[in-house]
């Protein structure tokens, strides 16, 4: 395993806009790229990240929730609910951090590093996290749905 550098807005932005692929090889390459994301998410404190966020193009995050570590591959949220408004951040974008609004709870279906399709629902957190880590596979950074930013008019 090893420890990937962040692509940062200010730096990387290219990249960080672009659409990622779908993943069609479930191989020991795969494998290798979750790993190191997780480690990578962990060494910069991170709740989740996407592959592109290390510079892979591909359909990939990783995320930590109560001490659990998700592998979604190729996700796609099936189904929406409700709503909520809560801050967010990214490792990718630095010190900023604002209120996004999102669905209070998400159905995504996705695959496992192995290729076995599954489903999962998150509500509040989990729900808020899937939807900031697929939102980066389509090129989408927090700060594009920002309503407005920590400390402002609070």
């Amino acid at each position: 395993m090893a420890i990937r550098n962040v692509c940062k807005i200010d730096i990387d932005n290219e990249i960080l806009r672009k659409k990622s692929k779908i993943v069609k090889n479930f191989d020991e390459k795969l494998a290798e790229l979750l790993d190191d994301m997780k480690e990578t998410m962990i060494k910069n404190y991170g709740m989740g990240i996407a592959a592109v966020q290390v510079g892979v193009l591909k359909r990939v995050i990783v995320i930590e929730c109560n001490n659990m570590f998700l592998e979604l591959i190729n996700p796609e949220i099936i189904k929406e609910e409700g709503e909520d408004i809560d801050t967010e951040g990214c490792l990718s974008v630095g010190n900023v951090k604002g209120y996004v609004k999102r669905p209070m709870k998400v159905t995504v279906k996705a695959q496992d590093r192995l290729g076995y399709d599954f489903t999962i629902t998150g509500e509040k957190y989990l729900a808020r996290v899937l939807c900031h880590e697929i939102d980066h596979l389509n090129g989408v950074l927090f700060v594009d749905k920002m309503i407005k930013k920590c400390g402002e008019n609070e």
